[in-house]
C-alpha cells in the first residue's frame, strides 16, 4: 500500500502586515477628509453666529437712534474690531451682558461714514488670515477677500 503524504497547508489566522497598512491609510484619508469637512462648517456656523449678531446691533442703533437722535460710533470711517470694542458695544447698546459672545469666533466694532451713516465691521478673533464682514446701515453685508 502506498503511503499518503499529508502536506499541510499554511492556515490564515491574522491579517498581513501590507492589509494593515492599507487598512490604516484608509482610515488616515477619510479621517482627514472628516476633519476638513468638520472645520468648514465649525467656520461656517461662526460666519453665520457674527452676522446674526451684526444685524442685532443694526437693530440696537436704530433704537439708539430714536432715543438719542445719533447712532452710537467708535471712529470715524473705519475701525479695528477688539475685545474692547465688542465689549463696549454691549455696554452702549444692550445694556452690558454676554450679546456680542466671544464663542462666536469674532470682534466687532461700529464706524461712521457720514452724519447719518454707519458700518459695524467684524473681524474673526483665530486665523493666519482672518475673516472679515461687513455691514453697512442700509444691511449690506459684504465678506472680505479673506474669507
Amino acid at each position: 500500500m502506498k503511503e499518503i503524504k499529508k502536506i499541510k497547508t499554511k492556515s490564515s489566522k491574522g491579517f498581513s502586515l501590507v492589509e494593515l497598512l492599507v487598512v490604516v491609510a484608509i482610515l488616515g484619508i477619510l479621517s482627514t477628509v472628516g476633519l476638513v469637512s468638520y472645520n468648514g462648517y465649525v467656520s461656517g456656523t461662526k460666519e453665520k453666529s457674527a452676522k446674526n449678531v451684526m444685524q442685532q446691533i443694526s437693530l440696537a442703533q436704530t433704537e439708539e437712534y430714536s432715543n438719542s437722535g445719533s447712532y452710537f460710533t467708535q471712529s470715524e470711517g473705519t475701525c479695528t474690531p477688539t475685545d474692547m470694542t465688542s465689549n463696549e458695544i454691549e455696554d452702549e447698546l444692550f445694556g452690558g451682558g454676554d450679546q456680542i459672545a466671544s464663542d462666536a469666533g469674532y470682534n466687532i466694532c461700529i464706524a461712521s461714514t457720514g452724519s447719518a451713516n454707519y458700518d459695524i465691521f467684524a473681524s474673526e478673533i483665530s486665523g493666519n488670515t482672518p475673516c472679515t464682514l461687513t455691514l453697512s446701515r442700509n444691511g449690506n453685508f459684504t465678506r472680505g477677500n479673506d474669507c
